[in-house]
């Protein structure tokens, strides 16, 4: 969604001097796939022919499936990825006047579209069946279009890969287009949640043979599935299906998405497998009062039931296998001729380069997105940033104020370099960071780039927000809070990384550190026997082991944001720090770990679950022990105790939950007001339950420091801590409102029992 966005907000900045047109009336050229349900009989599923004739469709799935019957399958492909926007608001003697000469013709509404990107791409595909095993070798490839100029260009092909990927109705029961789910035709539940109708029998003339139509629509079309029709061989015994034609209704509970059409064809083998010729996607969507149109369109051919010549395939470690490269020949596999304005690309982008209105607005926004101010062009050397940094607010400093320069690859491939200043008005004092990694394998332009295989060293004195690592950062909207939070010391650390990630997505790191707390005006070290310190120093030697199989991701230069959750993400962490190592008080010896994993409900949303825990073996300073993360801002985030006081916990040993279902309207759609507005609902559940043991706790043990004054922990019983949150989303289509409760330990002094977080949430 992101992707998109950017592309609307780019259109928005470059034609800020256009009026918002009106929108038209659409009659399109499918629009016959809508089935006509206002009929005077009540529909059954009982005694429904029509539902009998779908189940034999469905239970002969595997009988036709080409990679359950054979040992090898392969194929080619031919993959063409567009966006662009509808009726772009264009004065042939304004200053974009230019772009006229590339418009094209939607095939959709027939309504005229300005191309934005053009990503094709030439593939063979090989699968095998024992061991299961499937490769990508990508063998030419071409990438021309806005979004190249405006982000990562490598982040944006995996994206519009993801959310647009191929689709095949017999795989699985549910349909994934644009990170959401739609309820496939013939998925398990399918005869539940769609009404099927024998609707016609047409002649196939180019097959010689006779094709069953079997229409179906959702029972409730705010429920999103589609409207469509599957044409099946008639007389087949195994149920063979042609063509298949589906389209998302007007009413479906879906933002941005106007209309969405998607076709398949099929071809069969002499053994009788079924063979996909075509997959293809149209879809418009709207959003700041502009129409986008977006497009796959996949044609599979040279099908081979084989073992590769090459058999390193599917040895590679590599799911995807990239030998491609830009290249004219890619011409010669295009099943159809391009039009004008998408085969023209490079002149139109040319041309909106040497303009500088463009060219400037184009830098803008490569400045939100990256979060950064290249220092030069396009290939500069140095950054300025993180930009949303550069003015924040604590409790501790005031308003604070921080600039930062950062090196890229085009300094140099294997050296990088940050270093950055603050200043805080309140507290009077400078802080500081700087930090000097070597990457073992190239990279192009930043280190972030995946795989990062990298030993870096890096000093810092700043803040530290004991309790809080998720709003540690410094960055404008974390800082603002409802509740004033002194829970904050100075820290300087001193680290030794070396990381190590691995394109199966399994990462190992390792750190050795120095850090010293520093007492504030806010937070003193005092040990049971009234001894004071000022600092408190711990030599520390941190292991973590991440695992994340089907991790999906979009890359900007400091950060990496996830853009797909199809898989469990699994996390191991031991640090160890020895009595006496850099003059630490105490021993440190604690083991973490957690597991995310988000469960798919079909069409009725999905429940995102993280469960954690973790155990201190030592006896240990307050600083080593365990806090459940305290969320003190007024923005919502699932995994953390959004109604949690920083350090109201202290232990040593926990065990936590966070529950978020996402229920896209289950509930909403039924009714009409709600449904209406699209609205949708949202629960939430997070749990914590620990325990602080004798061995740590400082008023059994003297020499260990004292909870902080500001503090004031709850030693927790037999009952844990919880917390539920109620939420609407989509308000507006990207704005969520939660209501906070607290359950337990509600007589705790000075707590909130509830609240509102507010966030924004574009989603389709």
């Amino acid at each position: 969604m992101r992707f998109l966005i950017l592309i609307l907000i780019a259109v928005v900045a470059l034609t800020a001097f256009a009026n918002n047109r009106i929108e038209q009336e659409r009659h399109l050229a499918l629009e016959e796939l809508t089935v006509n349900s206002s009929r005077k009989e009540k529909y059954t599923k009982k005694g429904n022919p029509a539902v009998a004739f779908i189940e034999k469709v469905m239970a002969n799935r595997n009988l036709t499936d080409p990679k359950k019957t054979n040992e090898n399958y392969s194929f080619g492909q031919y993959e063409r990825i567009k966006v662009g926007i509808v009726d772009f608001p264009i004065d042939s003697c304004g200053p974009v006047g230019f772009l006229s000469q590339y418009l094209d013709e939607s095939p959709l509404s027939g309504r005229q579209v300005l191309n934005l990107t053009v990503k094709e791409k030439v593939s063979d595909l090989y699968f095998r069946r024992r061991p299961k095993t499937q490769r990508e070798v990508i063998r030419l490839r071409n990438s021309h279009g806005l979004d190249d100029m405006i982000a990562d260009a490598q982040s944006m092909q995996v994206f519009a890969n993801d959310v647009l990927r191929p689709i095949d109705l017999y795989d699985s029961d549910d349909i994934e287009i644009m990170h959401s789910k739609y309820v496939s035709p013939l998925g398990h539940i399918a005869t539940d949640f769609y009404k099927y109708y024998l609707s016609d029998t047409i002649a196939d003339a180019e097959h010689g043979d006779s094709l069953i139509v079997v229409s179906f629509l959702p029972h409730n079309p705010s429920v999103p599935g589609f409207n469509g029709r599957l044409y099946v061989v008639k007389g087949d015994s195994l149920t063979f299906i042609r063509r298949a034609e589906l389209r998302l209704p007007k009413a479906a509970n879906v933002n941005y998405i106007k209309d969405m059409q998607l076709f398949q064809e099929y071809d069969r083998a002499p053994d009788g497998s079924r063979l996909k010729t075509l997959d293809e996607i149209q879809i418009e969507l709207g959003a700041l009062g502009q129409t986008a149109y977006v497009s796959r369109l996949n044609v599979f051919n040279a099908h081979s039931f084989t073992a590769p010549r090459d058999s390193t395939i599917f040895s590679d470690p590599n799911e995807v296998i990239d030998r491609g490269n830009s290249n004219e020949r890619i011409a010669s596999y295009r099943p159809a001729t391009m039009q004008y304005g998408e085969a023209n690309m490079d002149r139109m982008l040319a041309e909106m380069n040497s303009k500088k209105f463009i060219r400037y607005s184009i830098k803008v926004l490569r400045t939100l997105v990256d979060d950064q101010i290249k220092l030069g062009g396009s290939d500069a050397k140095l950054t300025y940033g993180p930009i949303f940094s550069t003015v924040s607010r604590n409790d501790l400093e005031g308003w604070r104020f921080r600039g930062g320069l950062n090196t890229t690859g085009y300094l140099s491939h294997h050296w990088f370099a940050k270093v950055y200043g603050a200043y805080g008005i309140t507290d009077h004092k400078w802080k500081y960071g700087g930090e000097l990694e070597y990457s073992f394998n190239r990279k192009e332009k930043h280190q972030m780039e995946f795989p990062v295989r990298s030993l870096k060293l890096s000093h810092s004195y700043d803040v530290d927000k004991l309790g809080q690592s998720y709003s540690s950062s410094d960055a404008f909207f974390t800082s603002v809070s409802f509740t004033k939070n002194r829970l904050l010391t100075y820290r300087r650390l001193t680290a030794f990384d070396f990381k190590w990630e691995t394109r199966s997505r399994l990462a190992f790191s390792l750190r050795l550190s120095h850090q010293q707390q520093l007492e504030s005006r806010y937070v003193k070290f005092i040990d049971g026997n009234g001894n004071s310190f000022g600092s408190i120093s711990s030599g520390l030697i941190t292991f973590e082991l991440r695992w994340a199989p089907n991790e999906k991701f979009y890359q900007s230069s400091k950060s990496r944001r996830n853009i797909s959750s199809y898989g469990p993400t699994v996390r191991f962490t031991h640090t160890f720090g020895p009595q006496g190592l850099f003059g630490a008080r105490s021993w440190t010896n604690k083991t973490e770990a957690s597991i995310d994993h988000r469960f798919w409900l079909s069409a009725w949303g999905h429940i995102d679950t993280r469960i954690s825990g973790g155990h201190v073996w030592s006896r240990s300073d307050f600083l080593s022990l365990l806090t459940p993360e305290a969320n003190i801002s007024f923005f919502n985030n699932k995994n953390s105790f959004m109604l949690l006081k920083p350090l109201e916990f202290i232990n040593d040993s926990y065990a936590t939950v966070h529950l978020e279902y996402q229920a896209r309207g289950a509930l909403f759609n039924y009714v009409p007001l709600l449904k209406k507005l699209k609205l949708r609902e949202v629960f939430g559940f997070h749990s914590v339950w620990g325990h602080l043991s004798a061995n740590n706790d400082p008023e059994l043990h003297p020499e260990l420091l004292r909870f902080p004054d500001g503090a004031a922990p709850v030693r927790m019983g037999a009952m844990p801590y919880m917390e539920f949150n109620v939420g609407i989303e989509n308000i507006l289509t990207f704005l969520r409102i939660d209501y906070v409760r607290r359950l337990t330990y509600t007589g705790s002094p000075n707590v909130q029992k509830n609240g509102m977080r507010v966030s924004l949430h574009f989603t389709f």
